[in-house]
């Protein structure tokens, strides 16, 4: 049911495929850009069509009343955002209990613009030590999927233009809106560099 509900909201919103299903059984999949409540079911629909089952990240307050039992059919998992170090933690702790999980986590953190990306992500990738897979929803093209895959090195500048390189160009629904695809460490980074130097 679920892939013939993805493949007719592909198709009524004339989305097309790229990129490769990754073959490993665990990963954190960054969802970006983020800029609108419909990357949610865009997101779904091209999981769903590849036979993909997604475990995703969305803020706590949306899972309140009736809508919480259907959110979590879908693959949602709350997290409080005011507790970012335990929410990471409690992350990493479910991937060495699960065999099979892929995590999307949607790293601007909100669809409002921001000037750095949440670096959650990484951290979860690197505790539980599974692969960052890189998707996309580029609304400017209508094409979505997955990218290359990166396993967290601890030179998180190199890993971040990796990154950054994938995403130049691609647009989110409301491309004004999309974040800067930077991390704060990486400025923690850069300023120790020069002390040492």
């Amino acid at each position: 049911m679920r892939r013939t509900m993805g493949r007719l909201y592909l198709w009524l919103g004339g989305w097309r495929h790229i990129g490769v299903l990754p073959t490993m059984d665990r990963c954190v999949l960054v969802a970006a850009p983020h800029t609108s409540a419909w990357d949610l079911p865009a997101m779904l629909a091209f999981a769903w069509v590849r036979g993909v089952s997604p475990r995703w990240m969305g803020k706590h307050t949306l899972f309140a009343g009736w809508k919480g039992a259907f959110l979590r059919w879908t693959g949602g998992i709350p997290v409080d955002r005011g507790s970012p170090h335990q929410v990471v933690s409690q992350l990493a702790e479910i991937f060495g209990r699960s065999d099979r999980l892929m995590l999307v986590v949607p790293v601007e953190g909100t669809r409002a613009y921001r000037d750095h990306w949440k670096s959650g992500f990484y951290h979860i990738a690197s505790q539980a030590q599974v692969p960052i897979v890189l998707t996309v929803l580029d609304w400017g093209r209508k094409e979505g999927g997955f990218g290359p895959t990166i396993w967290p090195g601890g030179d998180v500048a190199r890993d971040m233009d990796r990154i950054r390189a994938f995403y130049a160009g691609r647009h989110g629904k409301w491309p004004e809106r999309c974040g800067r695809i930077h991390l704060r460490e990486e400025d923690v980074s850069a300023t120790a560099a020069m002390v040492i130097a």
